[in-house]
């Protein structure tokens, strides 16, 4: 087969890829110098959308409706504007070997991709529990959501299986999401996960509650200390029941698991430096290989803010690591330099009426404040995290815009603090008038 040859590779097709995309073409891209090489069917599309929108019974959103880059407010990248800017996307295209000393890139179908600078996007996959040798675990109708094709075999078994029974596994951000959109599809929903309460790399036990006892409150069944050990299926091969190491066994027409994912780098082991879990790069997402970036999920950069190096898995990450590499490639061509890419950590999520935003760093002592009385009408509530006397992290549920503004600002200036019940007294005021 024939070699194809690229100034420019960005391997991976998620919202890195599309993000870099427009700021290639933004910087200045000749027509044939950049390609996206995708095992995706679909151009690059804000992949929140899946676990939200994607899924509602009314009004469920579709492509080409959420691609990049509509999440963050820009235009809405569709395939015709890659054709445009003369940005080749190559779907439907898994690569299977990478040999970055001699910039190649090898598909499983078998054509060769050279470039002279890469750009890995390659993302997360999620962890299954046939990796853990679960039994029953390959069942019909035990699903998982990463990509739209994964959504579109959910939104079918929704279909099949109308008003019928849901046990979501893990007790994450997919759980919570998937837990609220089954209960809008009129299902009987079930939680379970082992942790005593959900999110807990991120929520306090206090602020756990509160979701837990709205989740309980609109009919979902939280089961928690526990996991699920086994399924059992019907003739037709359909998950049926779910057995948790406590011994109870629970009815199910759908199984929704999400307890975590991993970083797709296998295919640079050996070829690149590691660490965290993920590829090590500078503060311009320059691995240790010359000539090759790595962004989003996949890359352990420097959090300047905390003199610290993490991996993040974010989709606000995801965007602006790949603008930051871009505009550090596209400044080193020219001479130039670019600011140390300086990250403030941020997440969020949405689920029934809810919306909440975090900021900067969860460790030290934490305060809440406001109404986290999950029968309110309209709660609304939050927390701070203090370290040394300062406020490091920062929690809204029920924030306006401004608020939530505020309390990130709050996160990035570390203002000091002395009282801890006067903080709590002051609450939200504390962090609008900063």
């Amino acid at each position: 087969m024939a070699e194809k040859h690229f100034k420019y590779v960005i391997l991976g097709g998620g919202v890195a890829a599309g993000y870099a995309a427009r700021e290639f073409a933004k910087q200045g891209v000749q027509p044939g110098e950049l390609a996206i090489i995708s095992k995706e069917a679909v151009a690059p599309y804000e992949r929140p959308a899946l676990s939200k929108a994607y899924l509602f019974p009314e009004g469920a959103a579709r492509l080409p409706g959420f691609h990049v880059c509509v999440g963050s407010g820009g235009e809405r990248l569709l395939p015709e504007w890659y054709k445009e800017k003369g940005i080749e996307l190559i779907l439907s295209t898994e690569i299977v070997k990478a040999d970055l000393p001699a910039n190649t890139l090898v598909s499983a179908a078998g054509e060769t991709f050279k470039y002279q600078i890469l750009i890995i996007a390659t993302g997360s996959t999620v962890l299954r529990l046939t990796d853990f040798g679960v039994q029953g675990a390959d069942a019909k109708n035990i699903l998982y959501l990463r990509e739209i094709d994964d959504a579109d075999k959910l939104v079918e078994a929704i279909k099949a299986k109308k008003n019928g029974k849901a046990v979501i596994v893990g007790g994450g951000y997919i759980g919570l999401e998937l837990g609220a959109v089954m209960k809008i599809n009129n299902f009987d929903v079930s939680m379970v996960y082992p942790e005593p309460w959900c999110m807990p790399r991120l929520f306090t036990p206090d602020i756990a509650a509160f979701y837990e006892g709205y989740y309980a409150n609109k009919g979902i069944k939280i089961i928690k200390g526990t996991v699920a050990v086994g399924f059992t299926s019907d003739s037709n091969g359909e998950v049926k029941e779910v057995k948790l190491k406590d011994g109870r066994v629970l009815e199910a027409d759908i199984v929704v698991v999400g307890v975590g994912g991993r970083p797709l780098i296998t295919l640079f082991k050996g070829q690149v430096e590691e660490e965290k879990g993920g590829i090590k790069t500078d503060a311009f997402f320059k691995t240790s290989v010359p000539n090759v970036y790595a962004v989003g999920d996949v890359a352990t950069f420097p959090l300047k803010l905390y003199n610290d190096i993490r991996r993040v898995e974010h989709v606000d990450h995801a965007r602006k690591s790949a603008e930051q590499a871009v505009k550090a490639i596209k400044a080193s061509e020219e001479g130039k330099s670019v600011d140390e890419y300086d990250y403030l950590p941020y997440f969020y999520s949405r689920s029934f009426n809810l919306s909440w935003q975090f900021y900067g760093d969860n460790v030290g002592d934490t305060v809440l404040f406001g109404d986290n009385n999950p029968q309110s009408e309209k709660p609304k509530f939050g927390s701070y995290w203090i370290k040394d006397g300062k406020v490091v992290g920062t929690f809204l549920e029920g924030g306006a815009a401004e608020e939530n503004q505020a309390i990130a600002k709050v996160a990035r200036l570390q203002p000091p603090v002395g009282n801890l019940d006067a903080l709590k007294n002051e609450g939200l005021s504390f962090a609008c008038k900063i």
